[in-house]
């Protein structure tokens, strides 16, 4: 492996899977689900964040909707 190398000469390209690529958000999560899914994570040998990402697109995949009735 060189020690120097010259970019100089390079030409940018842009990445084509950009589209593709996650949006970082920010979420509010209890202390439960994340004890549980880093729990999980840890059983399958992943990151947590990977993990709640895979369930949520299968809950949109599957337009999985949560039966919610709320004590009146």
């Amino acid at each position: 492996m060189r020690s120097h190398y010259d970019f100089s000469k390079m030409k940018g390209v842009r990445n084509p899977y950009r589209s593709r690529l996650k949006q970082p958000i920010t979420i509010r999560l209890d202390k439960t689900t994340i004890t549980y899914f880093k729990s999980l994570a840890a059983e399958l040998e992943m990151p947590y964040q990977h993990l709640i990402n895979l369930y949520l697109r299968d809950c949109a995949l599957h337009q999985k909707k949560l039966d919610l009735r709320w004590a009146s």
